[in-house]
């Protein structure tokens, strides 16, 4: 994958705000959005995901208040600079943990799923995702809607992925 996606599983029990502040945090975690890239307007990523700007805005505020993200009139949205890296932080690392697997139990996961998922995200994690879905087909499910977001460097469109029948 060559740009950042978002993506948003509007049959999934987890809030479509909570999806997306999720995969933007670890965006923006693991580097992928890098300091002053500019994210799309709370406007144009719900066009882009088909949901209403609230949800979007909510997702904003939320990593805004968690120092991912800041947000200046006339400068636009863009990732904030994290704090350089001592380790890792044992509290942030237990809060990912536990938003991940509130996620994963939502989706009606059990234990040994979750386990697995991680050992797979693991030793995957130096490879390219494979698909949005899990099946090996590039395809996004029915059910989900997916937005672009550009970086590193100067905002870029965000395209939409559309929904297939």
């Amino acid at each position: 994958m060559s740009d950042p996606a978002v993506r948003v599983d509007t049959a999934s029990q987890v809030p479509p705000y909570e999806q997306i502040r999720a995969q933007l945090a670890a965006l923006i975690r693991t580097g992928r959005l890098a300091e002053g890239d500019r994210l799309p307007t709370v406007r144009q990523l719900a066009t882009d995901l088909g949901l209403a700007p609230g949800t979007v805005a909510r997702a904003y505020r939320e990593l805004e208040a968690a120092h991912l993200i800041r947000t200046r009139r006339g400068a636009g949205t863009r990732v904030a600079e994290l704090p350089p890296a001592h380790g890792h932080d044992v509290h942030q690392l237990n809060t990912l943990a536990r938003d991940f697997t509130s996620a994963a139990r939502a989706l009606g996961a059990g234990t040994e799923d979750i386990l697995s998922a991680v050992r797979s995200a693991l030793d995957s994690a130096s490879g390219p995702a494979t698909s949005p879905n899990g099946d090996g087909s590039g395809r996004v499910k029915p059910t989900e809607a997916s937005a672009t977001v550009q970086g590193p460097g100067v905002a870029r469109p965000v395209g939409r992925r559309p929904l297939e029948p």
